[in-house]
């Protein structure tokens, strides 16, 4: 299975993640705030990861790692 990592601290919540996934692997947290006071992005669905790398390139903050298995 492909790797996913998230650094929290880092996402601001902006969202453009989950907008470019092709397979929606990911969503915003909003049960979770992270030490700046915003939404950080989980990877909920990672067994449908492809690990495009989409969601890495877009983000601003360098805030997601893609391994492929």
């Amino acid at each position: 299975m492909n790797k996913v990592t998230v650094n929290e601290e880092r996402c601001k919540g902006c969202g453009l993640c989950v907008e470019v996934c092709p397979k929606k692997v990911l969503e915003l947290r909003k049960d979770r705030l992270n030490l700046k006071g915003y939404h950080p992005c989980e990877a909920v669905r990672l067994r449908d990861c492809i690990a495009c790398a989409m969601c890495a390139i877009i983000c601003p903050d360098v805030a997601l790692k893609i391994e492929k298995e």
